[in-house]
């Protein structure tokens, strides 16, 4: 949501963040802009639309600039137009902002008798109130800080004066902002996939830090204490933020599963055995009760989860959308873990509900993709999800290392209560090979969900039914629907049909059925077969050894076979089934896949 780009150094300033703004459209924007010193005078340029619009708009300007700053933006307070894109100029303050100001009201109508407003956004508000405190201080450092101390909400800024047209400013807080130099040039990003291509290592600001760059990177803190931050590396490559041949970066992302069971693998279990897992992922024995916070696939993984640690942990489990458990009344227990799940580890209501936990001294886990991030710094303890870079809005193999990792964590909690035997729980380790092998299947016989995507891509509506984890699996499985090809899509507990839902069921409705446990197969199938009397039809997805019992039962029309591994496991291959299906639905569409529509890879506001 928003990327921020900006650079000084020896090279060409436009080429540099045009460059860095292309890499961060994935994260979803619908407006972009630049800012670049041009014979000591700040130029903008900003446009509606994609960045190569503005890229075009900048495209004859041959004036020399090694010093400037660029944005993409997901409206928020205005329409997306040229005139609410950023940047925004206030006074001889120009800036570009991520997040959201919250008491940008109450800050507008105090500077309202000094400005005059141009745009409908909370950023050029911000603006003016830095800008006010730079004529009344006369001091920049001192004027960043008093606008920090009167805003409220999140923000990560990047300025330029007029006055100091080759010096930058940043800070930032709740949304993130990194910096980086190498060989007399300097960046900045509000992600690293920015400046992948120039350099890996960076310092990540802290809170309500301040950065000044001029001919070199200073950094201070909140009291205006210059600080000294540790370097940090990316491990990946640029390859990481390239297509490399793939149509889409989901399909890409697709591909990249099988890695992630590598990277697991290799990072937790490379003996496959489950005292090497509790070495590594530390011991759950003291918690009686277990809290998942997350936010849409992540709060999906969350309910995936609960069926796993109840049915084969034995210990409670509750899962909350992070944007309720930040406001709803906590009843802290003893002995309670709150695991936090985040891809970017930057999603803005789940770390206030991290914050929230701490509050309420429970103690705290992220399950995070991003190394460093907030989420990850400021949980108690962090388990990395290894993923990967992850590109296409839509998350594909985030979701399924999310999924297990915790997989293997109720493995882990069900060996230390005793409920499973050390040999028990490494057979069921070792059962990863055969989730890759699986995994790897599914996806070399893709042409065969294209092929019902061809059948089908042109229904309108879909229902997803399934009972306890299937349900799960749905929820996640109709998501990616909706997310990508427009398709509405719901998902809903098989049993909860006559209670309203079946309403909806009509000739030719499609509805999909996931079926990987024994127990609930029977309902779930009779379930199935109330649809298709009301005309419905069916993609029945289950499990090869559930299917034996069905295969001479006509009553579906499209079918997803998947082979069995362990009740910890089952799950997996189904979601990488159904993810090439929604990926190959939206390509015969023609939609955007990796950009879809008015949504954002991370959302770091409200």
């Amino acid at each position: 949501m928003c990327g921020i780009i900006g650079y000084k150094g020896k090279d060409d300033a436009k080429k540099i963040i045009i460059s860095g703004l292309y890499a961060l459209e994935y994260r979803g924007y619908d407006s972009s802009g630049i800012a670049f010193n041009v014979n000591n005078k700040i130029k903008i340029v900003k446009s509606e639309g994609k960045v190569s619009v503005l890229e075009k708009k900048i495209k004859d300007d041959a004036n020399p600039s090694h010093v400037g700053i660029g944005h993409t933006r997901w409206a928020t307070h205005g329409k997306p137009n040229d005139i609410n894109a950023h940047p925004h100029k206030v006074g001889i303050t120009t800036l570009v902002h991520n997040g959201i100001i919250e008491n940008y009201i109450e800050l507008k109508n105090k500077l309202k008798s000094i400005y005059n407003f141009k745009s409908e956004t909370d950023t050029e508000v911000a603006g003016a109130l830095i800008d006010y405190y730079v004529k009344k201080t006369n001091n920049k450092l001192k004027a960043i800080k008093c606008a920090q101390e009167e805003i409220t909400g999140s923000f990560a800024f990047v300025i330029i004066f007029d006055d100091e047209p080759t010096t930058i400013y940043a800070t930032r807080r709740n949304s993130p902002l990194i910096i980086a130099s190498k060989e007399h040039n300097f960046y900045l990003a509000s992600d690293i996939a920015a400046i992948l291509k120039y350099t890996n290592k960076y310092y990540l600001l802290d809170q309500n830090d301040i950065a000044v760059i001029d001919d070199k990177i200073t950094i201070y803190d909140n009291k205006l204490n210059v600080v000294t931050k540790k370097v940090n590396e990316y491990h990946g490559t640029v390859d990481d933020v390239m297509k490399n041949g793939f149509k889409h970066f989901m399909l890409k992302e697709i591909h990249e599963e099988e890695s992630v069971y590598n990277n697991i693998i290799k990072a937790y279990v490379p003996n496959l055995n489950i005292k090497e897992l509790q070495k590594n992922f530390g011991d759950f024995k003291k918690y009686t009760k277990i809290n998942i916070v997350g936010c849409g696939s992540a709060y999906h993984v969350g309910m995936a989860a609960k069926y796993l640690f109840e049915n084969y942990a034995s210990i409670p489990c509750e899962v909350e959308m992070a944007s309720e458990y930040r406001y709803k009344k906590i009843f802290p227990s003893k002995n309670e873990l709150v695991i936090l799940i985040s891809q970017s580890g930057e999603t803005a209501d789940t770390l206030e509900a991290l914050r929230k936990a701490h509050e309420n001294k429970i103690d705290t886990l992220g399950i995070i993709n991003v190394l460093s991030s907030s989420i990850a710094r400021e949980s108690d303890r962090v388990i990395y999800s290894l993923a990967g870079c992850e590109i296409a809005v839509a998350t594909t193999k985030a979701y399924l290392s999310q999924l297990l990792i915790l997989s293997l964590m109720a493995i882990l909690i069900s060996y230390e209560k005793g409920i499973i035997s050390e040999k028990k729980a490494n057979n069921y380790i070792a059962d990863l090979l055969k989730l890759k092998k699986i995994t790897k299947g599914i996806i070399n016989n893709k042409e065969y969900y294209k092929n019902i995507a061809k059948k089908i891509y042109q229904n309108h509506e879909m229902f997803f039914i399934g009972r306890n984890i299937d349900y799960a699996l749905c929820m996640e499985a109709s998501l990616k629907m909706k997310e990508i090809s427009y398709v509405h899509s719901e998902a809903y507990p098989a049993g909860e049909l006559k209670h309203g839902t079946i309403s909806l069921i009509e000739n030719n409705t499609l509805v999909a059925g996931i079926i990987t446990e024994k127990n609930i197969m029977a309902k779930t199938i009779s379930n199935l077969k109330e649809t298709t009397a009301r005309g419905a039809n069916i993609l029945l997805v289950i499990t090869k050894e559930l299917f034996k019992k069905y295969k001479d039962d006509k009553f579906y029309k499209y079918l997803i076979v998947i082979d069995n591994i362990n009740p910890f496991f089952d799950s997996l291959p189904v979601i990488t089934s159904l993810q090439l299906l929604a990926y190959y639905v939206a390509l015969l569409k023609g939609e955007n896949i990796d950009q879809p529509r008015n949504l954002a890879k991370s959302v770091t506001v409200e």
